[in-house]
């Protein structure tokens, strides 16, 4: 499935992605075998003697990428910003610094990448016992979200989908139970979500909520309980009613169920592609993958050369 994800890339110009900070072997690893398989045209920011000492040590060639140096993490993350902002990137790359010191620059009120949408994480999953591609959302970033950024939430997930050839994507809306009880706020929201995207103000996708875990991918499981839904037991997006569960949940995924899952930030003027320091050079690779398509979705026809 990964193959098939990727070779949708081909034909797509290569993405400017400013890498942020990439001081260790697995994140330069990283942007070198993207760079190699055309996905991305990095450029890369932090210490200078760093970063070529780690591409030294692992030989890794950097000939040809462009390097803006930096002092530190803090600054390698605004500078990534400010390339965005010039024009000279059309997506950001996380590196080696933590993820909340990237997304502090991005959100930040005055000189970040904020848009009108809010900011969320989705991680797109290739799970072997899965028949399909599995978003899971969010995971990263919201950590305990109401109503209305779950709107946004789920609306990032569905234009990502989208991007990744899902034209009308299951949202399974995810509780401990399958009825709605004011004991749970999940199953409220749920609800409520449901009926926002009957009225129109999420667009793009199938949803249906409160369901738990099994029902959501199982049909057999939704069968048992009795319930009649487009998409029980065949979701395509999995919305976590808070950042702990997603969190777990992807993770269960990938260390039990032996999922890839590649990361990506949505809702900033650019995707971040956003990997955690255990990702594999795959997961990573695929990672950036998704960005191309995302953006290539977002700029329409004309991206595609």
């Amino acid at each position: 499935m990964i193959a098939d994800l990727l070779d949708r890339t081909k034909g797509m110009p290569s993405l400017r992605t400013a890498v942020v900070h990439p001081c260790d072997p697995p994140s330069l690893a990283a942007v070198v075998a993207a760079r190699d398989r055309g996905l991305i045209d990095p450029v890369l920011i932090g210490p200078e003697d760093r970063i070529r000492r780690v591409a030294e040590a692992e030989n890794l060639d950097l000939q040809g990428i462009r390097l803006e140096p930096t002092p530190h993490s803090h600054a390698s993350a605004e500078l990534g910003v400010h390339l965005v902002h010039k024009a000279e990137a059309d997506a950001l790359m996380k590196g080696s610094l933590h993820t909340d010191e990237l997304m502090a620059a991005i959100v930040h009120r005055e000189t970040g990448l904020r848009t009108a949408r809010r900011i969320s994480h989705v991680f797109v999953m290739i799970v072997p016992s899965y028949e399909r591609l599995l978003l899971v959302t969010d995971a990263a970033v919201n950590i305990e979200p109401c109503l209305e950024e779950k709107v946004d939430i789920v609306q990032n997930a569905i234009d990502l989908a989208h991007a990744l050839g899902i034209p009308s994507p299951r949202v399974a809306l995810l509780s401990a139970v399958e009825t709605v009880t004011s004991k749970l706020r999940s199953t409220i929201d749920a609800a409520a979500l449901c009926k926002m995207a009957d009225r129109g103000q999420i667009r793009g996708g199938l949803l249906d909520g409160p369901l738990a875990f099994d029902n959501a991918v199982s049909l057999e499981a939704a069968r048992t309980k009795g319930i009649v839904s487009e998409v029980a037991g065949r979701a395509d997006i999995l919305v976590a009613p808070d950042l702990e569960s997603g969190n777990i949940l992807a993770k269960q995924l990938e260390y039990f169920a032996s999922a890839l899952a590649g990361g990506i930030v949505l809702g900033a003027r650019v995707p971040v592609i956003l990997s955690s320091r255990a990702d594999s050079l795959e997961s990573r690779v695929l990672s950036c993958g998704v960005a191309v398509l995302y953006r290539g979705h977002a700029a329409g026809p004309g991206a595609v050369s």
